[in-house]
């Protein structure tokens, strides 16, 4: 993170709280939100020179003592040469950093550490670094847009999030709308935000749908991360009181399918206590969705050096109290012991300078698959190895019931020291895990490593590859470095794997560079008959209800399949809901239909399947989301002209009653009033009626009561809420 240095005296007068874990989610909307302009159309804002260092890493104080041997989990003999060979790179070129130029100019920004990130699209691949963003061609690995200032994109928009640049950068594309979001926090001045943007559509130099989400002015939303899910953008955050004392974390998501579609949204947050710090959310790839309905899983470190944590937190949109955050889920473990005591101690060549290995937490990203039969989540943090580093690996399947391990180890293959690492698996269940590699003798470069599904478990299996070969070391005592690195899985191929991360070209200080580079294994994707695939649009649609949802069903011909596919809605229709195809069976698209008369308002996420008509293990499956929004109420309500009259005894008083209606109702009303004077009477003309107003007639007498009094005038209409309102009467 990139931050204003005063941020910190302005909050020493904060009040330290820590947070317990919250048993009711926190609902807040957004403050702000609009359309902007295509990305490509607006100015670059211009760069803020100097040099900058990141305001010091905020240790998660840890409870978890390290275990009294050597760790258990590593991967064979420590210094034996792994078998096999890691695939070769298809795109290695570097991205934002020193020297880095493209069509918006140069970089020129220097500060460290770069907390790069990276994910990649249809077409394209998105690059945020702290303070910078720059969009490439995916085929090409050209520079389409970019680099500029990530707060460019919130021009125009208002709130910090267009006056301030403050870096923690995440982006992710969600795949299920192909859509791109990109955030970043804006804490240099208060109120403190997350700033998010959406992607109108999938081409990441366009218009965005962006939004502000603000937190209290006492906990500053440190280290957010984000996964998507089909419903919501889920993000975790680190709290930090006076920018200082950890106070726990906090788990939020952000309501996906109304920001897709530009709309208001809110956001809804849970907190747990100071005992759990660097959650990461669960975040989407493949083709298959998660079972419906089922939670977004939360995981970080766990309480003890032999533990995972784990949470499911469900989100109901349409009632608050209905969202659920569940307690941790202790996953056991091999024991580990975290990098340097979770602080500095990476060494480098011709320096006493050590790095940083943020081990205390684990690292972007919690890669979340459902292969049809198991559902598979792959996390990694860095971990002391003999007397090196190495990064620990995990698989965890059973999620929907009880979390647990099914494949760990820690790869240290020698004294090299491998830390900052990130973690994902292909649509075949291959895994690819990159990481930065450093020594006394080998100066920071960027590397990577894998295994095939069929491999033994608990080993990298397919050996070690050079990404880029650091040629400097980071000098003058910056030991920040990091602070996250990121893998992603084409969504395209859902076998290419995306890996950014940073390295040196020469010793120094702020003269980092970031590489980007593209790798898949040989036998994924490979098609040996025919097949198809399936995909719908719009991702979601919002209805009254009684008004029918519309969608349409296209099916991709894979290696010259030719034949029909039956179609069907096989889970998450609501009640009282159908869905029909047209036609169906179909060959290349159909239109789906699907009627809401009586469904209760929420949100549902549709399976839609389709089965080849030939061979039915020919199957494929994609989502869409269906909103129906509640129907509008009946109403109507009451309005007096003029709201007091005064009259002699013996006289009468007249109001004009006006009878406004909404919500589709029609009906007649009828009329009644209390608290009229001893000695007088009242009367409406006309009553139970269908008018748009209505005359009442006080008539006092002779030996009526003298004072001032209220009337009160009650409406009543079939159906709907009964309506009042008060007149005055002073009789003389």
């Amino acid at each position: 993170m990139v931050r204003v240095r005063t941020i910190v005296a302005l909050l020493l007068f904060a009040p330290s709280v820590a947070l317990a874990q919250s048993q009711r989610a926190i609902e807040v909307r957004a403050i702000h939100h609009d359309v902007s302009p295509p990305l490509r159309d607006m100015p670059p804002i211009p760069w803020r020179l100097g040099e900058f260092e990141a305001e010091p890493a905020r240790p998660i104080p840890s409870r978890r003592q390290p275990p009294g041997g050597p760790d258990q989990a590593v991967q064979g003999n420590r210094f034996a040469p792994v078998a096999g060979q890691a695939p070769a790179t298809t795109l290695n070129r570097d991205g934002i950093g020193s020297g880095f130029s493209g069509p918006q100019g140069s970089f020129s920004v220097r500060y460290a550490p770069p907390d790069n990130n990276g994910a990649v699209g249809t077409t394209q691949f998105v690059e945020t670094v702290n303070v910078a963003l720059a969009v490439f061609n995916k085929s090409t690995g050209a520079v389409v847009y970019g680099p500029v200032n990530i707060n460019t994109l919130w021009t125009g928009f208002g709130t910090g999030c267009a006056t301030n640049n403050d870096g923690d950068p995440t982006v992710v594309f969600d795949h299920i709308a192909n859509r791109w979001v990109i955030s970043q926090f804006s804490v240099s001045s208060l109120p403190y935000t997350q700033c998010v943007a959406v992607s109108t559509t999938a081409d990441a130099t366009g218009s965005y749908n962006r939004y502000a989400f603000v937190y209290d002015n006492t906990g500053f939303n440190d280290y957010p991360k984000m996964g998507v899910w089909p419903d919501g953008y889920y993000v975790t955050y680190n709290i930090f009181n006076n920018g200082q004392t950890f106070a726990g974390s906090r788990v939020c998501a952000f309501d996906r399918v109304r920001m897709v579609q530009g709309l208001s949204a809110t956001q809804q947050c849970f907190n747990t206590s100071t005992a759990y710090g660097g959650l990461l959310p669960a975040d989407l790839d493949g083709a298959t969705p998660p079972p419906a309905g089922a939670p977004n899983f939360v995981v970080a470190l766990g309480l003890t050096s032999s533990q995972l944590a784990v949470w499911k937190m469900h989100v109901d949109w349409t009632t608050s109290a209905n969202s659920t955050f569940s307690a941790a889920i202790p996953v056991t473990v091999s024991s580990y012991a975290e990098a340097c005591g979770g602080g500095t101690c990476i060494p480098q060549p011709s320096t006493p300078t050590t790095l940083d290995s943020l081990a205390d937490r684990l690292m972007f990203r919690a890669a979340y698959r459902n292969f049809g039969d198991h559902e598979s989540l792959v996390v990694s943090h860095s971990v002391s190895a003999g007397s090196a580093v190495g990064v620990r690996w995990y698989e965890l399947r059973n999620l929907s019931a009880t979390p647990t391990v099914f494949q760990q180890s820690t790869f240290a293959p020698d004294a090299t020291y491998r830390w900052m690492p990130s973690i994902a698996m292909d649509r075949q269940g291959n895994i690819a895990l990159g990481y930065s590699a450093s020594s006394s003798s080998v100066r920071p470069s960027v590397r990577y490593t894998g295994r095939l599904s069929g491999d033994p478990l608990n080993t990298m299996t397919q050996g070690e590859s050079t990404i880029v070969t650091g040629a400097g070391s980071q000098t003058q005592n910056l030991t920040r470095w990091g602070d996250y690195t990121s893998m992603s899985v084409d969504p395209v191929d859902d076998c290419t794997f995306w890996y950014t991360n940073q390295y040196l070209p020469a010793s120094g200080s702020f003269n980092w560079r970031t590489r980007l580079a593209a790798f898949k294994y040989p036998g994924c994707g490979a098609t040996s008959s025919p097949d198809f695939s399936l995909a719908a649009s719009p991702a979601s649609a919002t209805v009254t209800p009684g008004t029918p949802a519309n969608y349409t069903v296209t099916i991709n011909q894979v290696s010259g399949y030719n034949g029909l596919v039956n179609l069907a809605v096989t889970s998450g229709l609501p009640t009282n809901a159908t869905a029909t195809f047209t036609p169906n069976p179909a060959s290349a698209s159909s239109s789906l239909s699907v009627t809401t008369t009586g469904v209760a308002a929420g949100t549902y996420t549709l399976t839609i399947r389709g089965t080849d008509t030939a061979d039915s293990s020919l199957t494929h499956t994609t989502t869409v989301t269906l909103t129906v929004q509640a129907a509008a109420q009946g109403q109507f309500t009451l309005a007096p002209t003029p709201a007091s009259r005064s009259v002699t005894r013996g006289s009468s008083a007249s109001y004009a009653i006006a009878i406004s209606r909404s919500g589709g109702f029609a009906g007649a009303v009828t009329l009644s009033a209390s608290g009229v004077p001893s000695r007088t009477s009242a009367s409406f003309s006309p009553n139970g009626t269908t008018a748009g107003s209505s005359t009442l007639t006080i008539t006092t007498a002779k030996n009526s009561a003298r004072g001032t009094f209220t009337v009160t005038i009650t409406g009543t209409g079939p159906g709907v809420p009964n309506a009042t309102t008060t007149v005055q009467l002073t009789i003389n």
